[in-house]
């Protein structure tokens, strides 16, 4: 990974180099360095502290025991509020506010790194912003469409009982016939009495 690209604001070419070495192992796959500001104090400071935006997070370096160890604060951008910086007479403060937990502040940064930091902070921030946002719209939209009608049950068959067909009366024999003759011609008083009678054991004498 070539460092001439992190050098563009007067950074510390050792400390650069170191950063960028410590921080190769610690990148993700597809993840980018996008600048490198290095602490600037009037006083001599051999082992300087770093502060690292990549696509992904924002990595402050604080070296430790004469640079023999390195304290990583790593904030992905999705766990920042804001960035904010204060230019001084020697360099400027630059603070990272956090969703949660306190504020981080780097001091004696040069003002131009400074400037440079909060402006590609920023345009991270607001990429991932207009990510959530875009993100959430489609949530929104998927969630106002109607849903499809679910299928409409299929009609149960009908199935018809045969209805049986009425038995045909029994023919009626010819002496019942003769009986019910020879009552309606009493009821209709086309004979007496004794004649429906002495009729009607004839007939039944048939049998």
């Amino acid at each position: 990974m070539s460092i001439e690209q992190y050098l563009t604001d007067e950074q510390d070419p050792k400390t650069t180099e170191k950063v960028i070495g410590k921080l190769r192992d610690m990148l993700t796959a597809g993840e980018h360095i996008v600048y490198i500001a290095v602490q600037k104090k009037p006083a001599v400071n051999l082992v300087p502290d770093s502060i690292v935006i990549t696509d992904r997070r924002l990595v402050i370096c604080i070296p430790g025991n004469l640079g023999l160890t390195t304290n990583f604060e790593i904030f992905l951008w999705k766990d920042i509020k804001e960035v904010s910086f204060k230019e001084e007479f020697f360099g400027a403060k630059f603070t990272v506010v956090p969703l949660k937990g306190e504020n981080f502040t780097i001091d004696y940064i040069p003002k131009i790194q400074a400037r440079k930091l909060y402006q590609f902070s920023n345009q991270q921030l607001e990429k991932l912003r207009e990510l959530l946002k875009r993100e959430q719209e489609a949530r929104e939209a998927k969630a106002v469409q109607p849903e499809a009608p679910a299928p409409a049950a299929a009609p149960e068959p009908v199935i018809s009982t045969p209805v049986a067909a009425p038995e045909p009366p029994e023919a009626e024999d010819e002496v019942t016939l003769k009986l019910k003759k020879l009552k309606l011609l009493f009821e209709k008083q086309l004979i007496t009495q004794d004649e429906y009678e002495s009729k009607k054991l004839d007939i039944l004498s048939q049998l």
